[in-house]
């Protein structure tokens, strides 16, 4: 293999992660607001968004595949990975548009609609996606620059988040003047032309610096035999899967907590008391000079809430995010994704112990799980370029994508499961878009799947990382290993 220089200038790292910052803007509307737009904004039945969620994320989670073995095949004057991300930026942003606009088509027609824009959403996605996330891992061969890297890529991602999870729904209630759908359509206008542009800057700052030998032969069948005895591959499916499946059930059902089961005047009274009302209100008579409307957290305490638990738990991600390079670097990925995975488990339990009006233990309990979270976030997608390595060292052939495409498939089925068991919980439960209350059954279902269930998931996938043997003396071996052989010259 030719070997460069593998240090990463804090401008490749910066074009890099801005990629993730333009994926994220959609990916976590997806994982935190889809079942809602679709019963509440969209308002097409739950059990007709479960299947939308379910069955065609499915779907597309098998393009990953075909993308994978595409992309590790495919060369370039501009290398492997990056001419995808160009490809793919302008229909990125197209189909994220349309797939959160509301036409009026009849509720057949709607569900068509929603399922072919989501199918066709699911598959640009790997189309980008999975090339951007390969490309981490031929941009350096340094293990401990790459833990860097996914830092700044993931600070990108909590910048992401945070607009999502703590502006979206009041933007969109500002810009469509109370309408959440003309707001949503407005808000995914500026995301679509804002991530593409972030899509041409990636592919303009950054470069592939790991190839395999010219003389390496890559036929499908061996990648797929590589595979299956990689057991460290196989750790990090499942548990992509259940990481995922987590986040995307509480992301998409803490709306309808903090609507349905905490109380509305404990709410209002906990905002008060800390002053965000007041907050809002000069923020309201400074926007609304420039022509728009009101952001209407304050009349609406359960909306206001969630943004503000939502970005709470954001802010202290990021600082989790600080921490995470330097408890890798020492203690290996493997150990510190671990025992924090399973801290940030406990938190999410608690959630089922707290009554409608515990809003200060709600909100403290939040930032707690938001940093423990926090820390574990770099380190999955570290975790994975390693296992690329690991391949590497195990069999010396190079099949960086199709690493990768197992990973996002793994992803893409967590969104899937998780976005279609959020949409069936609330179907079975006989929740109703816009009732004033609902059952005890609805609402006792939509406290465990804010807490037990995906705290019970994560646990789980904390146990799975006893399989995982790559731990951090056999990181250093592998990254040496790697570099001697990449430094040898081809006889």
């Amino acid at each position: 293999m030719n070997h460069t220089s593998h240090k990463l200038s804090v401008v490749e790292k910066i074009g890099y992660s801005l990629g993730d910052l333009a994926a994220n803007l959609i990916f976590q509307t997806l994982v935190t607001f889809l079942a809602y737009f679709y019963t509440d904004v969209y308002q097409i039945p739950a059990a007709a968004a479960s299947f939308i969620m379910t069955f065609f994320g499915f779907v597309g989670a098998f393009a990953n595949v075909f993308v994978g073995i595409l992309a590790d095949r495919t060369n370039t004057r501009w290398g492997k990975f990056r001419p995808w991300i160009l490809w793919s930026a302008v229909p990125f942003g197209v189909i994220s548009l349309l797939a959160f606009s509301t036409p009026d088509l009849g509720m057949n027609g709607k569900i068509a609609y929603a399922s072919i824009t989501y199918f066709l959403l699911v598959i640009v996605y790997s189309a980008n996606n999975l090339p951007y996330s390969a490309l981490s891992g031929v941009l350096t061969g340094d293990m401990k620059e790459r833990n860097s890297l996914s830092s700044y890529r993931f600070i990108s991602v909590m910048i992401a988040q945070f607009i999502i999870q703590a502006l979206l729904l009041p933007l969109a209630l500002s810009l469509g003047h109370g309408d959440k759908a003309v707001g949503f359509e407005k808000v995914m206008l500026f995301f679509a032309i804002i991530g593409t542009l972030c899509f041409f800057i990636t592919f303009l700052t950054t470069r592939e610096r790991i190839q395999p030998p010219k003389e390496q032969k890559s036929p499908i069948w061996t990648d797929l035999r590589d595979l299956s005895k990689n057991k460290p591959w196989v750790v990090m499916l499942v548990l992509t899967i259940l990481v995922f499946i987590t986040l995307v059930l509480k992301g998409n059902m803490y709306i309808y907590y903090f609507v349905n089961y905490l109380d509305e005047q404990a709410l209002s009274n906990f905002l008060e008391k800390i002053g965000f009302n007041g907050f809002i209100g000069g923020l309201n008579s400074f926007i609304t000079g420039f022509g728009l409307g009101e952001f209407e957290w304050p009349k609406d305490a359960p909306t206001s809430a969630n943004s503000l638990f939502n970005a709470s738990g954001i802010v202290f991600m990021i600082l989790g995010i600080v921490f995470s390079k330097p408890l890798a670097d020492r203690y290996g990925k493997r150990n510190i994704f671990g025992i924090f995975l399973a801290l940030s488990a406990i938190c999410l339990v608690l959630f089922n112990f707290y009554s409608p009006t515990a809003i200060e233990a709600v909100f403290t309990t939040q930032i707690a799980h938001g940093f423990l979270y926090g820390v574990t976030i770099p380190i999955l997608w570290a975790m994975i370029a390693d296992v690329a390595d690991y391949s590497e060292w195990k069999n010396n052939r190079r099949a960086t994508a199709i690493i990768f495409s197992a990973m996002v498939f793994g992803l893409k089925i967590g969104i899937s499961l998780g976005g279609g068991l959020a949409a069936y919980i609330l179907s079975a439960s006989h929740y109703v878009a816009g009732a004033s209350a609902q059952t005890v059954e609805t609402v006792q279902n939509i406290k465990l799947s804010v807490s037990v269930f995906p705290g019970l998931i994560f646990l789980i996938g904390a146990s799975a990382l006893f399989l995982y043997e790559i731990n951090k003396k056999m990181e250093v071996s592998i990254e040496q290993d790697l570099k001697q052989r990449r430094e040898k010259p081809i006889a």
